[in-house]
């Protein structure tokens, strides 16, 4: 009988693809994969360690596996991810659970690293990290239509705030051809979503051409076949051009989305952040933005408790999101981590404080989404279809405006039976703060 692996992916997007690429090599080994690590034999933990709350999660899920390893259920416990890499052999000690401890340059070898786990060994592996695989085969674990593309690996920005450079290395570009090789290969196995990804994505090509070349690789994406919906996030303000934005305009498989990661809109707060901007320009780019890309959705993220933030600044920031008037956004309050440059910045917000004001912009922004989907009454848009909700007796999906994971939902009646992965085209009938209720038009 196969050794039952089963894969806990942590964190953000970009850590699901690398354990895609771990299943699969795993999966071509002979074991059988699990969904449900109390089902395995073995389950291997790709972590995340970005901030306070994601390390937490990561503590809490190593904590629950080794309680089943303690009782029998699992035999394994192969525990890698960012969380790993940043607290190195630390985090062995920390964990004795764990039967393998590895960096994120280790998870290409996981076939040997759970073949010594087997023999009984206690194992501790961290190659370099720049030995990070920048492509690979993948199993997919998302919904069969739709798959992010990771373009690019680590980051060279040094935002002040940010781990991820000390934890993933300098921002690294898959070459163009093996990009467009993978998507061919995800396209041609009933793929027709994909939601391009890197910790910079408008960076693309910087490393590898010396100038950007995102535009190009969205335009050589558009010409998959097989492929409708291409939608870009994590592109920096600084970075937005007019030849990107042309292309969003001229390609019809291209989503008119952009997600611009911005942080604060105070020039004094950007600058100690190692940012880009200032209220006034960036207010010019988002309204340059909506000018050459009519009906775009702009995504944000922001962040509140920044050290010396003061009231007036959090002020600013506010009546900045009233103005601008997001289409999406997040909001977070400020982690602060040991080993970045403002961990030791003067002037530190208490916790309490910076997690209210966070509270304040997410309310602010849900009066902002319930007032833009009220425009969206009586409107047809086109959706896909995701599931089946039992409870609700209606199917739900993502309209073309949302991103899978971060956006809402529309959930709507249909005459017909429809499958997942199937584009419909909805017609709106109600509206709530984030998500939309419709039904299907039928010819």
């Amino acid at each position: 009988m196969p050794i039952k692996v089963g894969m806990v992916s942590l964190g953000c997007s970009k850590n699901l693809v690398d354990s895609e690429r771990m299943l699969y090599k795993l999966k071509s080994r002979g074991y059988q994969l699990v969904t449900e690590p109390g089902l395995a034999d073995v389950a291997v933990v790709n972590t995340c360690g970005f901030i306070k709350s994601a390390k937490e999660e990561a503590i809490e899920t190593i904590l629950e596996l080794g309680k089943l390893k303690a009782d029998g259920t699992l035999k394994k416990i192969i525990i890698t991810g960012c969380l790993v890499e940043r607290y190195k052999e630390e985090t062995a000690e920390l964990f004795p659970e764990a039967d393998a401890v590895i960096g994120i340059g280790s998870t290409k070898d996981i076939v040997d690293v759970l073949d010594h786990v087997l023999a009984g060994e206690k194992y501790v592996r961290f190659d370099p990290k720049l030995d990070a695989e920048l492509t690979g085969d993948r199993i997919l674990s998302t919904l069969p239509f739709f798959t992010y593309l990771k373009v690019a690996e680590g980051c060279s920005n040094c935002c002040t705030y940010c781990a991820i450079p000390m934890i993933r290395g300098k921002f690294r570009s898959v070459p163009i051809e093996d990009v467009i090789k993978e998507a061919e290969f995800l396209a041609a196995n009933g793929v027709t979503e994909l939601v391009v990804i890197a910790q910079d994505t408008s960076r693309y090509g910087e490393d590898l051409y010396g100038e950007s070349r995102l535009p190009e690789l969205l335009r050589r994406l558009c010409r998959i076949d097989g492929l409708k919906w291409i939608r870009t996030l994590y592109c920096y303000p600084e970075r937005i051009t007019d030849e990107l934005l042309e292309t969003i305009v001229s390609e019809e498989k291209l989503v008119k989305y952009l997600e611009i990661p911005i942080q604060h809109c105070d020039g004094d707060i950007l600058s100690r952040m190692n940012r880009w901007g200032d209220e006034e320009k960036l207010e010019a780019l988002f309204a340059h933005i909506r000018e050459m890309v009519p009906g775009v959705i702009l995504r944000t993220t922001l962040i509140t408790g920044f050290p010396g933030e003061t009231e007036e600044q959090f002020s600013r920031l506010a009546e900045f999101v009233q103005r601008v008037r997001f289409d999406r956004l997040g909001c977070f309050a400020y982690s602060r981590e040991e080993g970045t440059r403002s961990y030791d910045f003067p002037d530190q917000i208490d916790e309490e404080t910076a997690a209210h004001r966070a509270d304040i912009i997410m309310e602010q922004q849900m009066l902002i989404s319930a007032e833009n989907n009220e425009k969206l009454m009586g409107a047809e848009l086109e959706a896909v279809v995701e599931g089946f909700d039992k409870f609700g007796e209606c199917w739900f999906g993502r309209t073309v405006l949302d991103a899978p994971d971060i956006d809402g939902k529309v959930f709507f009646s249909s005459e017909c039976p429809l499958e997942i992965g199937q584009y419909v085209k909805i017609r709106i009938t109600e509206t709530l703060d984030y998500d939309l209720i419709g039904e299907v038009i039928t010819e």
